[in-house]
Order: C-alpha cells, then sequence, then structure tokens
C-alpha cells in the first residue's frame, strides 16, 4: 500500500506530515450516513432541496482572529478546583492543561455540549467515542506520551490521543480507542474534512475558529509525492497550485456526502455544491490521510 510521505514544512503552518498513523486501515466499500447528527450539516438524510448554505454578507476572511480578540471558547477557561487529573506528559506540559480543559466538558457535559466543542470530529463519532466518560478519564489519568503529532495515554482498556494542532488551541478533544486498537482516522473523519473545508468556502466554518491557519485542511504546497491515480509520475497536490479550484461556494449538499476508496490509502468524496456562477454539479475531493488527520489535495468537477 503506497503511502504520501513527510515532507520539508514550511514555516507559515503547523505541523501536518503526510503519513498515515501506523496500523490505520481503509474500508474500500462506500461509506455514507453515519458522520453527523441533526443540526449538525453532515450526512444524515435531510429533506428534498436542503442545503447548507452561507449567510450572503460574510465571507471566510471575516471569521479569522486576529491578535488582541478572544481565543476561541474554552481555551481560555480558567480550570476548577476539581478538574479532572491527567498524567503528565515529558515535553507536552500544555497538553496536559488543554485536555483537562475536555475532561471538565467530558465529566459535566452533555453529549451536544461535547459535539459542539469538538467540531474538529465528525458528531456521530463524537458520540460513539464519547459513550463511556470514566473510562476515558480513568485512561488520562495514567502517564502520557508525546510524539511529533500526537499525545496519547493508556490504560488496559482505553487508548485516548489528542492531536498537537489542538493542543495548540488551548482545548484539546481526545478521539478514544479500544486498547489494542491503533488510533487512526476513518472515512467519517475524510467527509468531515471535506465538510469543513466547503463551510468555510461558503463564508460559515462550522466554528468561528476554523480557519486555514491553525487549522489546515489542504495538503502541503511541498508534499511532491502525490499520484492517487498511480501513473510513477508524483506531483504536488493541485489545490495547492490553484486554490480558486472549488469556486465561489454558495452552498452545498451536506447531506448528500459518500466516499469510496482510490487507490492506497488515497479516498474521493463527493458532494453537490453550488457555485456562483457555475450552478451545481457533484466536485469530488481527493483526500490523502496524514498524522492528524486527511488533507485535500484536489477537487475535480
Amino acid at each position: 500500500m503506497e503511502r504520501a510521505q513527510p515532507t520539508p514544512l514550511t514555516p507559515t503552518r503547523p505541523r501536518r506530515a503526510v503519513a498515515l498513523a501506523a496500523g490505520l486501515t481503509v474500508t474500500a466499500a462506500l461509506i455514507a450516513g453515519c458522520d453527523s447528527v441533526s443540526g449538525i450539516p453532515g450526512d444524515d438524510p435531510a429533506p428534498a432541496g436542503t442545503t447548507t448554505a452561507a449567510p450572503t454578507t460574510t465571507s471566510t476572511a471575516t471569521q479569522a482572529i486576529a491578535p488582541g480578540e478572544p481565543a476561541p471558547t474554552g481555551a481560555t477557561t480558567p480550570l476548577p478546583a476539581d478538574a479532572p487529573q491527567v498524567g503528565a506528559v515529558p515535553g507536552a506540559a500544555d497538553a496536559v492543561t488543554a485536555v483537562r480543559r475536555w475532561a471538565v466538558d467530558l465529566k459535566t457535559g452533555t453529549i451536544a455540549e461535547l459535539q459542539d466543542k469538538c467540531w474538529t470530529i465528525p458528531p456521530r463519532t463524537v458520540t460513539d467515542m464519547y459513550a463511556d466518560p470514566q473510562a476515558i478519564l480513568d485512561a488520562l489519568s495514567r502517564p502520557g506520551t508525546a510524539t511529533a503529532d500526537t499525545v496519547t495515554w493508556r490504560n488496559r482498556t482505553t487508548t485516548v490521543t489528542v492531536e498537537r494542532e489542538s493542543v495548540a488551541t488551548g482545548y484539546a478533544c481526545g478521539r478514544v480507542f479500544a486498547a489494542g486498537v491503533e488510533p487512526g482516522y476513518d472515512e467519517a473523519d475524510a467527509r468531515h474534512t471535506v465538510r469543513r473545508y466547503l463551510a468555510r468556502a461558503a463564508g460559515k466554518p462550522l466554528d468561528p475558529a476554523d480557519i486555514e491557519a491553525t487549522h489546515p485542511l489542504t495538503c502541503e504546497a511541498t508534499l511532491t509525492t502525490w499520484d492517487p491515480q498511480g501513473t510513477g509520475n508524483p506531483t504536488a497536490p493541485p489545490l495547492t497550485g490553484d486554490s480558486a479550484k472549488v469556486g465561489n461556494v454558495t452552498s452545498y449538499a451536506g447531506e448528500e456526502l459518500r466516499s469510496d476508496q482510490v487507490r492506497g490509502d488515497y479516498l474521493a468524496v463527493h458532494v453537490p455544491v453550488t457555485t456562483s456562477p457555475g450552478g451545481t454539479r457533484t466536485r469530488t475531493f481527493t483526500v490523502a490521510p496524514t498524522g492528524e488527520g486527511y488533507c485535500i489535495g484536489d477537487v475535480t468537477a
């Protein structure tokens, strides 16, 4: 199985090494309809004609957090005295603080509140992963370990991992796996990456903090191993050289997102997109796995 390889990093963006977490397997069959919940753009069936549209007066640029503006919700919230303890991680003290903020909400919040705060994770995945808060909190109480991309806590039954990218925001939602299951990402994550990209493009990100500078969704321009069709002539991801390929997005049919395997670790995510001018047509986003999720490398009609 071919995988995109880590490449030199650009100085202006967080690290997104283009390498799949060890052990991740991709389901070749088409998967759809299990990412989201009512009220959140996703894969759930919706009334005919329903699309996820943006306010006509809002642009992605206005969502950026300028210096001096408040940090994302929860990122600077003082920890209560009874905040769950999180095991120390050598060289990653900031991860402990960021995860403790999430652990407070895990202990006392509802699933709906956690879905709202953990918007980088597909809502249905949040529901499934956070079904047993006490098991998660117990794993978090153990000493953790860190890699370049993630920080992880484990006990006999549960593994909890957070991405360095989310740690940097000050509030880090964990991904939860049964012991013995290698942490990784699935097709729901790939679809959610495209959903977030289109929500931004339409001027209505899932969260105001979801901007490319701090939460990159496109593959690195320095990547030179892009070859989803196996031509033997790898290039840089086409989207990095033409960020306008998707056009002026006005809405997208979030309830119709579907995905399938292209070749190796590459996936294709298909979704009807409306642009102005241009009308509505199904666009295909080709994505590749990285150490912190999926990145989008190309979009075609």
